[in-house]
């Protein structure tokens, strides 16, 4: 309780805070998601995926961090190989631009899913690519690989190498909006 001569302190969520995506530093540079798998088999496989040049195929920016939550931008350019993995945290997904399958399911712009923390989950990337934004209910979080073969990890660095010539020239997807 404040005292009569003091003013209150706003509570944190009662304040204005602009971001902006042109300043908005990458996902490692940011620092909130850490790699928590000591398996061999996945930190070979993941690394074998590094030095291949994977990151090449993906933008991933933190546009926001606080209150206990976070927002994140995703552009994985055209057949990124997404490995099966999961988060610690809940997370809602918004499609932007471009496609993915799921399952069974086609996604495209205006589309999204919900995934409870700890639900280990992958999907498709379509020709074109795919920007996502991610709503996370945590500023920092996990990712956890779920590959526990090395037969899994060589088809990942297959679909890898098959899919990288396209990404040199490629940009993000057309912003087309359907069912919006």
């Amino acid at each position: 309780m404040a005292d009569a001569g003091t003013a209150a302190k706003p509570e944190p969520l009662k304040l204005l805070r602009i971001f902006r995506g042109a300043d908005a530093p990458s996902l490692d540079e940011a620092g909130h998601m850490e790699y928590a798998d000591d398996d061999p088999i996945i930190l070979n496989g993941a690394a074998k995926l590094g030095e291949a040049g994977i990151g090449e195929g993906a933008v991933l920016k933190c546009l926001f961090s606080g209150f206990g939550f976070s927002l994140h931008y995703v552009w994985f350019k055209p057949g990124y190989p997404l490995p099966l993995h999961s988060h610690d945290s809940d997370c809602l997904y918004y499609l932007i631009s471009g496609d993915i399958k799921m399952g069974t399911e086609e996604m495209a712009a205006g589309d999204g899913f919900f995934l409870p923390a700890d639900t280990p989950y992958t999907y498709s990337v379509g020709d074109e690519g795919v920007e996502m934004l991610e709503f996370r209910t945590q500023e920092d979080f996990d990712i956890r690989f779920k590959g526990k073969t090395e037969a899994y990890w060589e088809k990942m660095l297959e679909k890898l190498r098959a899919e990288q010539p396209k990404w040199k020239e490629a940009l993000p997807p057309a912003r087309e909006y359907r069912n919006v």
